[in-house]
């Protein structure tokens, strides 16, 4: 590595710096990880996809079983990375695995695409979800949404330079609030009861898609993922990082089959699949307009943890990926201060700020940033769970504490879901799914011109 990074050794589930510069450190608990991973999943997308997941349900019954389903799918994509977390504990998560794998090239396009469409697209999404419901609070003029985004993204990005502590301590206090917020609404549903009857009468075949329910049920679910970036900063990862992964998504399928019970109680089958707001008008029906104020600054208090968990584990990526090649090593630096990868920090708020700009341009953030990360989001998914079975086959003698159960069905499976969403994230591509796709191909010209570090290369 650069002389100015420190090399993370992993002796017996602890983190050692080996040189003069800083590194990660094991200083992040379960709990702080268990608190980032449910606040990256429960964003804003359980207040806006359950009216499309319910507007293609056939049934009630058939809304449990897609977020049942969904929950067990995400726990099979949870096991996959907890082997691999454990069998390689580094910042870089993917970034890492992707290099062991398949070597620098396409390690390089998944860090060039993490920091300027996966991770940086997500963060803008949150941003701007952020804004559009502030702005229903507290307008700030035509380019409310906008502002207000990237007030969001300086702020946040600005508290993880702080330090480390900063970063998990403030994520530990959104998601406390998040999760309250998310049983207020429950208990909102247990006190309205809906006109239609319990048991809602099926709808046409016709009319009912379970794929479509699936692709926005997984969007829900997603980012759960993002505990790889921390497993070099992770207590005894060997062993926590499983718990922490399998935990956060026991407690994550619990709250969404919870809170969709309640809006299908409070608002009936046909009430939640023509609401606009599901969140709100339940509210309004338990609590008047005040419920439905008060549930605009959960949704914002929602995306709000999501964007700085992001935030958080995206730095790390950006860390790992400057660390490997000389183009980009002013991002490869661990300030031993603050215990935080400060530059790729930095990085990451530019690029992200950069499309809060083209979220204006567009006049649809929200949308045009889903649109943006997609595609390319689910290609390297894959291709990490096509890693994992290389990785099983070329580190033979690799110590994994944590492994797979029922190898190979469960990566098997992960691989299948992965290859489905990116089919269909690119059937319905739109403008904002082709710019992420030409950023990709940005990075692949870019292959040409970058240099590995020398140092790393010997080093693996």
């Amino acid at each position: 590595m650069n002389r100015s990074v420190r090399q993370s050794v992993v002796e017996k589930g602890r983190v050692s710096a080996v040189d003069t510069g800083g590194a990660p450190r094991p200083v992040v608990r379960v709990i702080d990880a268990v608190g980032l991973i449910v606040g990256i999943v429960i964003g804003a997308g359980i207040f806006r996809t359950p009216s499309i997941v319910v507007g293609n349900a056939a049934s009630a019954s058939a809304v449990y079983i897609a977020w049942i389903l969904g929950g067990v799918m995400s726990l099979i994509g949870a096991t996959v990375y907890a082997e691999l977390a454990t069998a390689y504990p580094h910042a870089g998560g993917d970034y890492y695995y992707l290099t062991r794998a398949f070597g620098r090239r396409i390690a390089f396009l998944f860090g060039w695409a993490r920091m300027s469409v996966i991770q940086t697209g997500s963060i803008t999404v949150f941003a701007f979800v952020v804004g559009d419901y502030l702005s229903q609070i507290v307008s700030l003029g035509q380019y409310s949404p906008a502002i207000y985004a990237a007030v969001v993204v300086l702020v946040m990005t600005g508290l993880n330079i702080l330090g480390v502590r900063q970063g998990t301590g403030t994520q530990n206090a959104l998601t406390a609030i998040q999760v309250a917020g998310m049983v207020l609404v429950i208990l909102a549903g247990l006190m309205t009861a809906s006109p239609e009857p319990a048991a809602d009468t099926a709808r046409p075949a016709g009319s009912t898609s379970f794929g479509l329910m699936m692709v926005f049920v997984l969007f829900t679910y997603g980012g759960w993922n993002e505990a790889a970036y921390v497993s070099g900063e992770l207590r005894d990862v060997r062993h926590n990082m499983a718990r922490a992964l399998i935990l956060s998504v026991l407690v994550i399928t619990t709250l969404y089959v919870a809170i969709n019970w309640a809006y299908l109680h409070g608002l009936g089958l046909s009430g939640v699949a023509k609401s606009q707001g599901v969140a709100a008008d339940l509210m309004r029906r338990a609590f008047g307009d005040i419920g439905a104020r008060g549930i605009s600054v959960l949704i914002a208090i929602a995306a709000l943890t999501s964007a700085n968990a992001t935030i958080f584990t995206g730095g790390r990526s950006s860390y790992a990926f400057g660390c490997d090649f000389r183009q980009f090593r002013f991002m490869g630096h661990w300030n031993p201060r603050t215990g935080t990868p400060v530059n790729g920090l930095i990085v990451q708020g530019a690029v992200s700020l950069a499309l809060v700009l083209l979220g204006v341009f567009t006049r649809q953030g929200f949308q045009t940033m889903v649109d943006y990360t997609a595609p390319v989001f689910w290609l390297f998914f894959l291709l990490t769970g096509i890693a994992f079975f290389v990785l099983r086959r070329k580190d033979r003698t690799t110590n994994r504490p944590f492994r797979v159960p029922l190898y190979p069905l469960p990566p098997i499976v992960f691989c299948i879901m992965c290859a489905y969403l990116l089919y269909s994230s690119l059937a319905y591509a739109r403008i904002g799914a082709m710019a992420g796709v030409a950023v990709l191909a940005v990075g692949a010209l870019l292959l040409l011109f970058v240099e590995p570090s020398t140092s790393n290369m010997k080093e693996r």
